[in-house]
């Protein structure tokens, strides 16, 4: 193992200082602050979404990996990347548990206080990978109706499990996005998509702003029963009037449990280790001796709609993270640095 290999490293990653250390040297930084500079003899990346890795950033660098700990791929440009001869890779699914967890808590959450009945409501999952089927599979495990709209899948597996747009906005009480960015999902909750929403319905949006048209979002606020949002246009700045519109207002915290982090770091530290052949690495995990931290197992079946609330706001308080981002939108970035991760739940 050559001991000059150099890696630049986004320092919000947890559980990552010291363990490259041994076999490497390694810069921590503020992921937004990485510029084509920092990066110029850098051997690898350890980034997050809110490093823009592209050509302006990587021409002319040593780069020859970059490692997300990321769901998302949105915030690289993988034809820069080809050109350059750059490997990249992601986290895929490193945190479904998480966003799954905060998507039950803040819908039962806002029923609770809203007075809704969620007995017998339909859930419209849109994007069912990782993240969309855990929360299907959540939604079946608790009663509701389910229906499911992902193109691709549905092209691959057949259309048996998955409906069109059209029929899951009209038959929805419940739609929730977890697609990722792209340009066929870039601007698709539109004018035209909520018009097709079920008056009262609610809309959860957890994966990326920019799928929403904040504006139409807003225009189509009075005929929703509930609106739930953690991610939004223009990060780490927000639309005060959309925050203020909102049932629920996070800072892009929804995958923020203490599993999905741990996820997220062995992902992109295993990356790193098998392109540079650091065997002590390849199967990283980052363990700690934190029993208070460990995912704890629910058993909601049968429970009545207040018991399965008590149980999700006990595990997850959302409305904590809700009322400190109200509180100073503005520190969007300092929120979201700063969070004290939550333990996930899980069911058989």
């Amino acid at each position: 193992m050559d001991s000059r290999i150099k890696i630049v490293a986004d320092k919000a990653i947890p559980f990552l200082e010291g363990v490259f250390e041994p076999y490497a040297e390694v810069v921590y930084m503020k992921g937004a602050d990485i510029t084509a500079e920092d990066v110029k003899d850098a051997d690898a990346l350890i980034v997050r979404t809110r490093t823009i890795c592209n050509e302006a950033l990587l021409a002319g660098s040593s780069v020859k990996v970059i490692a997300s700990a990321t769901i998302g791929t949105d915030h690289i440009d993988f034809a820069a990347c080809d050109k350059l001869g750059i490997m990249v890779s992601n986290a895929p699914g490193c945190n479904a548990g998480g966003v799954m967890e905060y998507v039950y808590s803040a819908l039962y959450g806002t029923a609770s206080r809203k007075n809704i009945d969620l007995q017998g409501k339909t859930i419209g999952v849109i994007g069912v990978g990782n993240t969309g089927g855990r929360i299907a599979r959540m939604g079946v495990y608790l009663g509701f109706n389910v229906l499911r709209y992902d193109p691709p899948r549905a092209a691959e597996e057949g259309n048996f499990e998955f409906c069109s747009l059209d029929y899951l906005l009209r038959n929805s009480d419940v739609v929730t996005m977890h697609v990722p960015l792209n340009e066929e999902t870039k601007n698709m909750a539109n004018a035209d998509f909520f018009k097709m929403m079920k008056k009262d319905a609610f809309f959860i949006n957890c994966c990326r702003g920019e799928v929403v048209v904040e504006q139409d979002l807003k225009n189509a606020r009075s005929k929703l029963g509930g609106l739930i949002l953690d991610v939004w246009q223009n990060e780490p700045h927000v639309d005060p009037e959309l925050v203020e519109m909102a049932d629920i207002a996070t800072p892009h915290i929804a995958g923020y449990s203490y599993q999905g982090k741990q996820n997220g770091t062995a992902a992109v530290v295993r990356a790193v280790a098998r392109y540079f052949g650091i065997s002590q690495l390849t199967d990283f995990f980052p363990v700690t001796e934190m029993p208070e931290n460990e995912a704890v197992k629910v058993m909601l079946k049968g429970l009545n709609q207040g018991e399965i609330t008590s149980i999700l706001q006990y595990n997850y308080p959302v409305f904590t993270d809700d009322f400190r981002f109200r509180m100073e939108p503005d520190k969007f970035e300092e929120l979201r640095n700063n969070y004290q991760y939550r333990r996930e739940i899980y069911f058989n």
